[in-house]
């Protein structure tokens, strides 16, 4: 036809469009394909399980195969040159050696609360007269302060009142015996008059064992015969020798017997309190030896034994008090002194010791990192003994001369923990 374009039918039509679709679909499939297999892929090995290339910022961390050095569990942490250096990590080898049995715990001096006296008047009165100072040494009976009382004048007064009247109804009953015998008084006035006896008697015992209990001596209380006798004024005496550590008199002050006016402290012995850990419970008891050092006093050794130890556990502590008592005859211990105790069993015992700063406390065991070489750093579950000084013992876990992590380790449990996960 002229003037009109040639249309081709719809049968050709509709194969020309699949054609097209199929090449596509071939042209697509080619450029997805990858070029090369995934890394393990000829082995059968899953993707994920390929070694990724080096890095020198990256970090290898996996479980470690049973081998001569790591153990079966053993978590390796792999570190880059450049990342060791900059993590500071140092070592320090494993060594054998031997520790001793005794604790070391800080103690406070307290005074011997058994030889502390509270000292106090025992008359009821005012204080006219001090007579030991604060700190000062003092001997037993020595006069301390003096106390004017009314209580005692009066007590003494009755004393001598009673003792009148038993010496008067002593006559008049000898008066009365006389009388009886020849018949001039009956039997009965006789009785009445012993009865009165009795209780006069009575009477005076009461007076007199006032007058002991206010301090006076029985001598004293002999020499009572009147007005003329009786004294006003106490003193107040040290029960004990040792240094006042207390001072409540004053001249003027008005005092009962339930006011404490001076402390008095014997200080040839002390006590050092310290804190016993749960944990230490089984290595010290009541009669262990113990020593007491300080550092106020360099090469100062004061020997004594534990004389007793807390019942009760604190609860926010988990310790018991531990109390030692050791001499002080020159007074060098001061109540409130930090002191360094020693106590339990002596004697030494053979073990493998790390520095302190290799042991990491994960949940409720312990770890430390042994350096293996090309930046592999074993992370090792060990058991921990006593301390010794800057050292640890370990029970198990560890050979003689293994080289454990001492600085840079909280930065390998870091890595570890970033890479693997902190469960353990």
């Amino acid at each position: 036809m002229n003037g009109s374009r040639a249309r081709l039918p719809w049968p050709l039509l509709g194969l020309i469009a699949v054609g097209l679709l199929a090449a596509g679909a071939a042209i697509g499939y080619g450029i997805r394909r990858p070029a090369d297999p995934p890394a393990g892929a000829a082995t059968g090995m899953p993707a994920e399980s390929a070694t990724p290339p080096a890095d020198a910022g990256h970090v290898h961390s996996a479980v470690a195969p049973a081998s001569d050095t790591p153990t079966t569990g053993d978590v390796v942490v792999t570190l880059t040159p450049a990342m060791a250096s900059r993590a500071g990590i140092t070592t320090a080898a494993a060594t054998t050696g031997v520790t001793s049995a005794e604790l070391r715990m800080p103690g406070i001096v307290q005074p011997n609360a058994y030889k502390e006296v509270a000292v106090t008047s025992l008359v009821s009165g005012r204080v006219t007269q001090v007579n030991a100072e604060l700190g000062e040494r003092v001997t037993a009976q020595q006069p301390l302060a003096t106390v004017y009382s009314p209580e005692l004048a009066e007590a003494q007064t009755a004393f001598i009142a009673a003792r009148a009247e038993q010496a008067a109804h002593a006559q008049k009953q000898a008066r009365t015996q006389r009388l009886t015998a020849i018949g001039a008084a009956t039997r009965e006035e006789l009785e009445a008059h012993e009865a009165e006896r009795a209780k006069i008697d009575a009477d005076v015992e009461i007076a007199r064992a006032r007058l002991a209990l206010f301090g006076i001596p029985e001598e004293r209380t002999q020499r009572l015969a009147g007005p003329q006798d009786v004294v006003t004024t106490i003193a107040v005496r040290a029960p004990l020798a040792g240094v006042v550590t207390r001072r409540a008199a004053n001249a003027g002050l008005n005092i009962d017997p339930s006011m404490p006016l001076f402390t008095v402290t014997d200080l040839s012995t002390v006590w050092v309190v310290a804190d016993l850990y749960e944990r230490d419970f089984s290595k010290v008891r009541v009669g262990s030896p113990a020593a007491v050092t300080s550092t106020a006093y360099p090469g100062m050794t004061l020997r004594g034994r534990v004389s007793y130890i807390d019942p009760q556990v604190q609860q926010e502590t988990r310790t018991a008090k531990l109390r030692v008592e050791v001499p002080n005859p020159s007074g060098q211990l001061r109540f409130g002194m930090y002191v360094d105790v020693q106590a339990g069993q002596t004697g030494a015992r053979p073990g493998l010791f790390v520095p302190k700063t290799a042991v990491q406390l994960v949940g409720g065991g312990a770890v430390v990192y042994l350096a293996q070489g090309d930046g592999r750093f074993v992370e090792r579950k060990v058991t921990l003994g006593g301390e010794n000084g800057d050292r640890v013992l370990v029970a198990s876990g560890l050979q003689p001369g293994d080289q454990v992590v001492t600085s840079g380790v909280f930065f390998l449990r870091a890595e570890r923990e970033r890479t693997v996960g902190g469960g353990q």
